[in-house]
């Protein structure tokens, strides 16, 4: 696992982001019963804060952010503000993934599956330096 390096959080997001582990929806909770075995050895994390805000899902290695779109997010200036908020995690170095809440509960699989590909497209192709390589690297058990 990678250092995270995600921006770190304000104290009120840290303290929503709290609340809010509390308080899945449906949708969210059907993701992170898979999310939360690791699958593809990928670690995530639920509802992680970064900067102002709280990151539905986080993978650090992968520098990826899944947020879990309801029908809320259509109405009003909601567009305008999930916009720029995707816009300050990617000048941060993170991407955001928007998934509605519908596909979740239509087929949890398949929107497994699409994390997952981007989630290994976005890994790094090296290990970071500044350790020993992995033991099974080196032919040693």
């Amino acid at each position: 696992m990678f250092k995270d390096r995600s921006p770190r959080p304000s104290a009120r997001a840290a303290r929503t982001s709290r609340t809010r582990r509390r308080d899945m929806s449906l949708p969210e909770v059907l993701l992170w019963a898979v999310l939360r075995a690791r699958p593809g050895g990928l670690k995530f994390r639920r509802e992680h804060p970064s900067g102002d805000y709280s990151i539905d899902f986080y993978c650090s290695d992968a520098r990826l952010a899944i947020e879990v779109d309801g029908e809320a997010h259509a109405r009003g200036d909601r567009p305008n503000r999930d916009a720029a908020r995707d816009a300050w995690f990617g000048s941060h170095g993170i991407y955001t993934m928007r998934v509605p809440a519908a596909d979740i509960l239509r087929d949890l699989d398949a929107v497994t599956h699409g994390i997952l590909e981007k989630a290994r497209s976005r890994l790094p192709l090296h290990h970071p330096a500044g350790g020993p390589p992995p033991r099974d690297k080196l032919g040693e058990d």
